[in-house]
């Protein structure tokens, strides 16, 4: 039987002054009720300033999961050119047991950083970062489900490896970022737990859960036991007015952000524009937030639009 429940949740990043400023909104997000809260995996701020804050993701991650008690915490999504699978898999681990289970492990094969430059780390191109997550799911799950791993790969390998502590949950689950249809998709149907995009409107990502659908089919795997995961953000407000002003202040600094945004309204309109997402598989709404934190946004989202969403279905 497959997971249908709804769970809404904050992608909150971690481009914050201090670790208070992002601790205070893991805390309210758990306090208003959200299911999930997650960081990002990039090294250097990609859309502020150069010398922008960002915290180092996996240690921030274990940092918050051991000051929330009830919310899953993840990191959405970590490129597989910044760490060796089998350290990954074991900072995994060692965070589902400071979470007491509680953890969800995001893959990707990488975008543009700003610490690709600065601090001079490798890119190597995109078939060779596709070929990279693939070898990087199987180390994975090896290391966390057998006693005993071996595997060879053009990339990675392992002779007679063991992980101890395992992981607390039988099966950790696996998120699969990005939207390739051809090669990234076909990973995201053998090896997610949860395929998670940015927002796309409803027909191109109609599309795109059509061909994860066959791929998913051609590699003997049931399409519904892939959950859909949409990040994408909003501002809303309970009057026009107020929105508008508070869009103009987004788009005036930062314009080119402005497509992620699933709507500028009411909570009533944010329910209309999700809820056809329900009928395209998607199980996980993750509001996309960042310094200043949309306090307004966080709460309507939590109070008007995360309870009729659960109840659709």
């Amino acid at each position: 039987m497959h997971d249908d429940t709804v769970r809404c949740g904050v992608h909150s990043g971690q481009q914050y002054q201090t670790f208070d400023d992002v601790l205070d909104l893991w805390r309210r997000a758990e306090d208003a009720g959200y299911d999930w809260v997650s960081v990002f995996d990039h090294l250097r701020p990609h859309l502020f300033a150069p010398d922008g804050p960002c915290f180092e993701g996996p240690t921030l991650l274990a940092a918050l999961a051991a000051r929330t008690t009830r919310v899953r915490c993840a990191i959405l999504v970590s490129a597989v050119s910044w760490r060796h699978p089998a350290l990954l898999a074991n900072i995994a681990s060692t965070v589902d047991h400071i979470s007491g289970g509680r953890v969800e492990l995001g893959l990707g094969a990488g975008s543009q950083d700003l610490a690709l430059t600065q601090y001079g780390l490798p890119f190597p191109r995109a078939a060779e970062r596709l070929r990279r997550l693939e070898e990087t799911c199987h180390v994975i799950r090896r290391l966390w489900e057998q006693p005993v791993a071996d595997y060879r790969g053009a990339h990675y390998r392992l002779v007679a490896a063991r992980l101890r502590p395992r992981p607390v949950q039988q099966r950790l689950p696996l998120t699969i970022g990005g939207s390739g249809e051809r090669h990234m998709l076909r990973i995201v149907a053998e090896h997610a737990d949860t395929w998670n995009s940015v927002f796309t409107p409803p027909e191109p990502y109609a599309r795109k859960r059509d061909a994860l659908a066959r791929h998913a089919r051609e590699l003997g795997r049931d399409p519904a036991s892939i959950r859909g995961s949409l990040t994408f953000r909003a501002v809303l407000g309970e009057d026009r007015g107020d929105v508008a002003e508070r869009r103009g202040r987004i788009a005036a600094t930062v314009p080119e952000d402005l497509p992620e945004y699933a709507v500028f309204g009411t909570p009533e309109e944010c329910v209309e524009q999700l809820v056809p997402y329900l009928g395209l598989g998607v199980r996980d709404f993750l509001l996309g937030l960042r310094p200043p934190v949309d306090h307004r946004t966080l709460r309507l989202f939590a109070e008007r639009v995360a309870p009729v969403l659960r109840a659709a279905l």
